[in-house]
């Protein structure tokens, strides 16, 4: 049996070597089980203590996608088991792991490139926001579309789409919008743009540097390979939608409510159908959630890289427990009618109590399932 994960290393010229790893399932479109976490987790604290490895490169089998997200099918079984509001087990264990799997490639000191090719969604994002070189192609769709399911944008999405022009994140988590190559670049989540048909040719050309042991001069030795092909490929990259609406954007981020905000997307007149798409699935989404979004990257704000992941676990593991997570995943993925039956019918009937509650610490700091972090 195939492993869900596959790992090489390639020899460079001067024996110092690149570690590559595949997430392998394709099927999928390479969506994180937590196989995949703890296999990619143990492999990389491996290279990153290896004096041989000079940088990493991670990326998604097939070209469809780099990972669609996180197995939510499994997380959903996990709470319907436990029932409506008990913490499933299974549950904090999946986000506890994913989350110290993304705070470590946020934190990995070697080179780090990640190859956002093709669909980048949820927990896949997860995994590009942290990397210390994101490349995006021409064929890059990136979304956090958890308001959807019920959830909001997890993995560490409370610290980097904080760092995001104002107004930016809010949009992006409150919309799950999908945004192209121009808007990852526009929004600092990707680094460079290469073309996909370019992949080889970077590999080869990487194989041919001579990396040393110093982390800084071999970050800069990849930065000017990939600048060259960015130089390049540049005139092929699609044209951004995001940017056209700074305006609206700067303006968004001076609500003062949750309620404002959502108010204010959704009653935007606009003839433009990417707007038009996200403004629906605002519509769409969970009104639970979409205050949640709100509160998230207000609380976000400031918070260090630990304490963001430290509170998202509990945001995570309530909203499968109390939330809309469990109707959200029945009502796309299992029995895919389209139609969830959310909690509160608007954004008005949702009170700010039960907001406030999901922020409540339940675990102790000694306790936290991250306290290594």
């Amino acid at each position: 049996m195939t492993s869900p994960v596959l790992f090489r290393t390639l020899e460079s010229v001067n024996d110092k070597k690149i570690a590559i790893a595949t997430l392998n399932s394709e099927k999928s479109l390479n969506a994180l089980s937590l196989e995949m976490v703890d296999l990619l987790y143990s492999q990389l604290v491996a290279w990153k203590d290896d004096s041989d490895i000079a940088l990493v490169i991670l990326e998604g089998a097939g070209e469809k996608a780099f990972c669609a997200g996180g197995d939510v099918v499994q997380l959903y079984k996990a709470a319907k088991q436990a029932g409506p509001g008990n913490i499933a087990k299974d549950v904090e264990t999946f986000f506890a792991r994913e989350y110290r799997l993304d705070h470590l490639i946020h934190t990995f000191q070697k080179p780090f490139l990640l190859w956002g090719h093709g669909i980048v969604m949820g927990g896949g994002l997860g995994l590009l926001a942290g990397a210390s070189h994101r490349v995006v192609t021409e064929k890059s769709r990136i979304a956090m579309p958890e308001i959807t399911i019920g959830l909001y944008p997890d993995v560490g999405g409370s610290h980097f789409l904080n760092n995001m022009p104002n107004g930016c994140g809010l949009f992006l988590g409150l919309t799950g919008a999908s945004i192209n190559a121009a808007d990852a670049k526009f929004v600092k989540l990707a680094d460079h743009f290469v073309s996909s048909n370019s992949k080889v040719a970077v590999v080869e050309e990487l194989l041919l540097v001579k990396w040393g042991d110093t982390n800084i001069l071999n970050h800069q030795k990849l930065t000017d390979v990939l600048k060259g092909f960015e130089d390049k490929d540049k005139s092929i990259m699609p044209e951004g939608n995001i940017a056209k609406f700074e305006d609206f954007m700067m303006d968004l981020d001076k609500c003062e409510s949750a309620n404002t905000a959502i108010v204010n997307i959704l009653d935007h007149k606009s003839e433009d159908r990417w707007f038009n798409k996200a403004q629906a699935s605002l519509a769409h989404g969970s009104p639970l959630s979409a205050k949640l979004i709100h509160k998230q990257i207000k609380e976000g704000k400031g918070l260090s890289l630990a304490a963001a992941f430290k509170m998202e676990l509990g945001l995570s593991v309530k909203c499968a427990a109390e939330g809309d997570f469990p109707e959200g995943v029945r009502a796309l993925l299992i029995d895919k009618d389209n139609s969830p039956q959310w909690k509160f019918a608007t954004i008005h009937d949702v009170p700010d109590t039960l907001v406030n509650s999901f922020f409540d610490e339940i675990w102790a700091s000694e306790s936290h399932p991250l306290k290594m972090l």
